[in-house]
């Protein structure tokens, strides 16, 4: 009897951690800010999460077999909520740079855009230190685009910096600012495609620059396997053909092409 009761009690010990294995692995949180980037990601009223990226999210998590719940998080804080294990990773238009990847890891990029300006199509801008000098440039906060600004026209340019891509959007329409750095699908879908974006257009080439980035990727705390979950998950629906389902629901472009 006693070595029954032993055994029985080593048995549910190794349940116990089985299951509890299994659980861990079942639920992956992941983090968002609560601000809408339309059209990757769309946030109402109650919290849900729609848009290209919360439909890619759901195409990865179904490939790796996990549930997925989002959290929402402010942009500026959310690198420093993941390593505090808020949630287990970031899908939220977070370009990979070296910059981050010294905090967290990245998985393989799931797509790419070229950063832009956009200012009135009544104004000629030429994109460089004598045709931006003087103007006011609208950007949000703890972005490539911010760091870019910085870097090569912080001497010629006024930067005006914003919690929101929206709120940015919103002051440019207001004549508040000349111009806006941002991603160029973003603005092109989020902006320039509305009827208070008709007055407005990009200005000079894309923007491809190291320093804005190697693409988008699924940021995941230092030495997490997740990491590679993701990035297996992404060259999976990639090759199966459901990226471009979701790609073409939202763009005319093709985002995973560098």
């Amino acid at each position: 009897m006693v070595f029954g009761l032993k055994q029985l009690a080593v048995s549910l010990t190794v349940v116990a951690g089985l299951s509890g294995g299994a659980l861990a692995q079942e639920v992956v949180r992941l983090g968002t800010t609560p601000e809408s980037y339309p059209p990757f990601t769309v946030v109402d009223a109650s919290g849900k999460v729609t848009g290209f990226e919360a439909d890619l999210a759901d195409a990865l998590c179904a490939e790796m077999k996990v549930k997925c719940e989002w959290v929402l998080q402010a942009w500026d804080g959310i690198i420093p909520a993941l390593t505090e294990n808020k949630f287990d990773a970031i899908i939220a238009s977070m370009s990979i740079t070296n910059e981050r990847k010294q905090v967290v890891d990245f998985s393989d990029y799931y797509y790419t855009s070229p950063a832009t300006f956009v200012g009135p199509k009544s104004e000629e801008v030429t994109i460089s230190p004598e045709g931006l000098k003087g103007k006011t440039v609208g950007v949000q906060v703890a972005t490539i685009h911010l760091g870019y600004l910085e870097a090569k026209y912080k001497d010629v340019v006024e930067i005006k910096t914003y919690d929101t891509q929206e709120n940015a959007n919103l002051d440019l329409i207001a004549g508040r600012v000349d111009l806006l750095l941002a991603d160029s699908v973003a603005l092109s879908d989020g902006l320039l495609n509305t009827p208070d974006g008709a007055d407005f257009e990009m200005k000079g080439e894309p923007l491809r620059d190291p320093m804005l980035g190697e693409g988008v990727g699924v940021a995941v705390r230092k030495g997490d396997p997740l990491k590679d979950k993701f990035s297996a998950a992404i060259k999976a629906i990639v090759a199966n053909g459901t990226y471009k389902t979701i790609n073409d629901k939202y763009f005319k472009v093709d985002l995973y092409l560098r």
